[in-house]
């Protein structure tokens, strides 16, 4: 009888070892806040449906729910279309200093032009770092508005963003997109050879534009990258207006480099010891159930 009411009080202690509240991140971050998550105000209530199952909202213990449309559009990015339709969508985690960016496209057939080391970089360069971002769209769209509710939800958690970067980051991101999309330049080409690049000025600190080009040739010659030359001023032209923002360049070619190694499922994160003792548990049920019909 002892044996037995032992086996079942396993179970039940198991059973709570299981429970979806003990793998479920449900503790509210007082001090970095709870997730903020930005739609495209175009999304219809079926899409906007299969955007909060995409981005898991329903698994958060609170989040602020906010929308983009094309007032915030023109306000972030300069020169948009206040007609613009709006449907990617991005949920921004907070994390600690240090913790870097990690990006995450939840729908990549989705998201068509904008990859998740171009949203990093072009992020960095706006002054937002330490967040875990990802980025949902329930049709296919370049993802251009997942960066502007990004920057909309950074000024609703209290930060201050310096419209010099943002602007900058906008037309980082715009020449990385017409890289790839128009100069046929592979995507992830693209992100590294933006990388490497303001990782060559953070080392060198070219003082004029004249350093910048050539920068920039030893980078397009080193990745085999040829350009138009209306291309490559464009690109030169950036990276000389990068080269005077006050950006910690090397920190960002250190992210990048980490970001894709940040990237797992949630249950990768949960403590391997917590294995150990499920395994624990059917070591010892087998045993009990020996016991008890021995």
């Amino acid at each position: 009888m002892k044996k037995g009411f032992s086996f079942l009080l396993a179970v039940i202690l198991m059973a709570g070892i299981l429970t979806p509240s003990a793998l479920a991140d449900d503790v509210i971050n007082e001090k970095l806040g709870v997730p903020i998550v930005v739609y495209g105000a175009n999304l219809s209530e079926s899409e906007l449906d299969i955007v909060k199952k995409d981005l898991k909202v329903a698994e958060e213990a609170e989040v602020e729910e906010l929308s983009v449309d094309g007032n915030d559009l023109i306000k972030y990015i300069p020169g948009g279309d206040r007609n613009a339709r709006m449907y990617s969508s991005a949920k921004i985690t907070r994390q600690e200093e240090g913790e870097g960016l990690v990006i995450n496209i939840v729908t990549p057939d989705n998201i068509t032009q904008v990859t998740a080391d171009m949203y990093a970089t072009a992020m960095l360069t706006a002054g937002i770092e330490d967040a875990i971002v990802e980025v949902a769209a329930p049709k296919k769209v370049t993802g251009h508005s997942a960066l502007v509710g990004i920057y909309k939800a950074y000024e609703v958690s209290g930060e201050v963003l310096d419209t010099e970067r943002t602007d900058t980051a906008n037309d980082e991101l715009n020449l990385a997109t017409k890289l790839s999309e128009k100069a046929g330049v592979d995507k992830d080409e693209v992100a590294k050879l933006l990388t490497d690049i303001k990782k060559q000025i953070a080392e060198q600190k070219p003082a004029t534009k004249e350093d910048v080009e050539k920068i920039v040739n030893e980078q397009l010659s080193k990745l085999n990258i040829q350009l138009s030359d209306a291309d490559r001023q464009l690109l030169i032209d950036l990276m000389d207006r990068i080269s005077k923002l006050d950006i910690d360049f090397t920190k960002l070619n250190e992210q990048l480099s980490d970001m894709a190694s940040k990237i797992k499922d949630k249950l990768g994160d949960i403590d391997p010891g917590f294995w150990e003792k499920v395994k624990e548990f059917f070591r010892n049920m087998a045993d009990s159930l020996k016991s008890l019909f021995s």
